[in-house]
């Protein structure tokens, strides 16, 4: 299985384990399919949301089962 990293975009981590679609939710990322989440890496939508990226990729981590 492939290792979701923060420099991945919002869609292509959903395309490796769409088991994250509930953290981006808790974190207020609804918008899973908009140009957003083609283009913006998971630490740029952390930081947008005013997560610290590393603890963003530590709960992702975590749902996920890594």
């Amino acid at each position: 299985m492939a290792t979701i990293t923060k420099d991945m975009t919002i869609a292509q981590a959903i395309a490796v384990d769409q088991n994250i679609i509930p953290v981006l939710f808790e974190i207020g990322m609804h918008c899973l399919g908009c140009p957003s989440a083609q283009a913006e890496t998971l630490e740029e939508a952390a930081m947008v949301h005013g997560l610290d990226p590393d603890d963003f990729m530590d709960r992702i981590a975590a749902q996920i089962g890594e």
